[in-house]
């Protein structure tokens, strides 16, 4: 169990926080497990500890255990839906759709520890760190469950002074007289997001940032016209639509949970939920 608390957060001090013991009490722990399986089950990466294949083995047999205490609970009438389950996520999905539909299945399931990571990039083939991502785009993934949750479009916004200032553009092709405030082009990981510019003429020198929130802060600000996804923009008051009918940059939210996943109870009602809440609220 310790090992897959390991497998599960990418980190010696997140599981020795969770289990409550020390970090030296897991390395010696995940050690004997090791030699005991004649090999290495995890390997450091730059994002954490990842399950090499014999690490596969010792995490089936792990997660066979925990189903069986899991079972236990529920025959003496325990709830189902506990434990930890971790996500990774882009940062606009969090704020609009996850921490409110987790925020209510938290409250359902007392018992339920939840945790968000904000990352906007490709679904990782090796997911032990986490339970479930959401990622842009339709991934191509391995071992693993993928679903879709809700669509959205990326479109062009400004602020009124801005437009006031500026003028508004007549067409697409008028944009290359105004500033496109959009990510840091060597920041992008994912294509679908990338291509979205494309699309778009060369530009004057503007303000980019790898965080969406920097963007809608810096078009309501007048730093320029920000490609925004539409369920934050349209929300904003500060910000006018541009050229609404000519552009549109349609995407999708996908959730991407191990094969294992559906089949564990807190893992199953946090997709549920997550889906329910953000293909309702994206409408």
């Amino acid at each position: 169990m310790t090992f897959l608390a390991v497998a599960r957060l990418g980190r010696y001090t997140a599981a020795a926080e969770v289990l409550g013991m020390n970090h030296s009490t897991v390395s010696r722990r995940i050690a004997a497990l090791e030699q005991a399986m004649g090999g290495r089950i995890l390997v450091r990466t730059a994002g954490g500890w990842e399950i090499t294949e014999l690490g596969r083995r010792a995490m089936a047999a792990a997660e066979g255990i925990e189903a069986s205490l899991r079972v236990l609970g529920e025959d003496t009438g325990g709830d189902p839906v506990q434990g930890m389950v971790r996500i990774a996520a882009p940062e606009a999905f969090t704020s609009a759709f996850l921490v409110p539909a987790m925020t209510r299945l938290q409250q359902e399931h007392p018992g339920l520890a939840i945790e968000l990571l904000a990352a906007t990039q490709r679904v990782r083939q090796n997911r032990s760190g986490v339970d479930l991502e959401v990622v842009v785009g339709r991934p191509q993934v391995h071992r693993a469950f993928a679903t879709p949750v809700c669509d959205y479009s990326l479109r062009l916004y400004a602020s009124a002074a801005y437009l006031d200032a500026r003028g508004t553009p007549s067409g697409i092709e008028a944009l290359g007289q105004h500033p496109v405030i959009y990510y840091v082009e060597s920041s992008l990981q994912v294509d679908d997001l990338d291509r979205a510019v494309q699309k778009l003429p060369p530009s004057p020198p503007s303000i980019r940032s790898t965080s969406v929130f920097a963007h809608v802060e810096a078009t309501a600000a007048g730093a320029g016209i920000g490609v925004l996804p539409d369920f934050l923009a349209d929300r904003d008051d500060r910000l006018t639509p541009v050229l609404r009918d000519e552009y549109a940059h349609p995407l999708s939210y996908w959730a991407v949970v191990r094969d294992e996943g559906p089949r564990n109870a807190a893992v199953a009602a946090t997709l549920a939920a997550l889906r329910g809440y953000a293909g309702v609220a994206a409408d």
